[in-house]
């Protein structure tokens, strides 16, 4: 049994349009001096995200190893490993905003790790922890519900398809900026 599981491809993608949609109107709108190194630390800046965004958790019959893989390990040295042996109980702890987030405790020094709750086939990832330690994750759930996302990554294409709009209707001279614009 080997098997990986990746953040969710609703929580990957809508934060990669977030980004996008923040970013990618700054170089537009930047003086000419900075029209350049903007355009540079765009596609930086989104391997930076992507990067961030491809934590993984991948479980075999020994334990599960969290991490990132390959491509980006030499940028994000962070991550962690137990052996199933080692996972004693789960510990939940409030949010800040009224949700759950659910530590790891072990059997070596009383350690806690952080369980990852943004994946994709999450309810296949507890069960999993749930077979191998024995700990029920029946009252485990995600930190939090999807609807969120969705709002957000609605909200994102929102902003990118008006900033798609304008910034065609500028070069088209349907609207045109005030003579005091720098650019």
């Amino acid at each position: 049994m080997r098997d990986c599981f990746r953040l969710s491809s609703l929580i990957r993608g809508t934060l990669i349009c977030v980004y996008l949609a923040l970013v990618v109107p700054l170089p537009l709108m930047a003086p000419p001096s900075l029209q350049l190194a903007l355009w540079i630390a765009v596609p930086l800046g989104l391997f930076i995200v992507l990067a961030l965004l491809s934590e993984e958790v991948c479980i075999d019959e020994t334990g599960l190893v969290v991490g990132h893989p390959q491509w980006c390990r030499w940028l994000l040295r962070r991550g962690w490993q137990l052996r199933w042996d080692q996972i004693r109980r789960v510990v939940p702890v409030g949010t800040s905003q009224g949700g759950s987030v659910y530590y790891l405790k072990t059997s070596k020094d009383g350690q806690h790790r952080l369980l990852p709750q943004r994946l994709e086939r999450f309810d296949q990832f507890l069960n999993v922890l749930q077979d191998q330690t024995g700990i029920d994750t029946s009252g485990i759930g995600r930190l939090t519900p999807p609807w969120t996302y969705q709002l957000l990554a609605a909200i994102a294409v929102v902003m990118l398809t008006s900033e798609l709009v304008i910034a065609t209707a500028i070069r088209m001279n349907w609207m045109t900026l005030p003579a005091s614009y720098p650019g």
